[in-house]
């Protein structure tokens, strides 16, 4: 696939992310042996790591997704997070997994567990494909990391700008400049 003009650089290639992907599915089996996951996804970001993930799973899961406002059309977060979908399923009693594009400041997750927590699950863990410890304004704990990366804007494998770049099948670094 052709590089777009506006990506300066592929960050994480696609047998990368594919290998990385399984080696989580692995963990998260392992881990969760016996009992059945409910896999709670923000839009849109998520969505083609939750894809992948979920075909390498062992265990039993359901999915359910929320959509989480934080960015809107800039490379900045605002720092005011609102939910604009909820889950349509309870998570109470239940064994609860964010499964998160990635995680920059930590301030649109910690909102997210702190709102599932108030839903009294029996536990709560994150997987985060991406992980900018650097950026971390809020403290959150990532249970599951496929790959910290630099501060720098991403696009690709779900992740966008404005819209943008979510079908390239790679992580790639947004142009800043020009």
């Amino acid at each position: 696939m052709r590089v777009p003009e506006k990506v300066a650089e592929v960050l994480i290639d696609e047998e990368t992310l594919a290998r990385r992907v399984r080696e989580l599915a692995a963990e998260i089996s392992r881990d969760y042996a016996g009992k059945c996951l409910l896999i709670v996804a923000p839009l849109k970001g998520a969505f083609m790591f939750l894809a992948d993930l979920l075909r390498h799973l062992e265990v039993p899961a359901e999915i359910d997704f929320v959509r989480l406002a934080s960015y809107g059309a800039a490379t900045e977060p605002s720092g005011a997070v609102r939910m604009t979908k909820d889950l349509e399923c309870s998570v109470e009693g239940r064994e609860v997994l964010v499964v998160e594009d990635i995680v920059d400041t930590g301030e649109t997750l910690g909102y997210l567990i702190e709102v599932l927590q108030r839903r009294s699950p029996a536990s709560l863990r994150v997987c985060a494909l991406l992980d900018k410890p650097e950026r971390r304004q809020r403290e959150v704990e990532v249970h599951y990391r496929g790959f910290a990366i630099p501060d720098r804007f991403v696009v690709g494998y779900g992740l966008d700008f404005a819209e943008k770049y979510r079908q390239l099948p790679y992580v790639g670094i947004l142009r800043t400049e020009g």
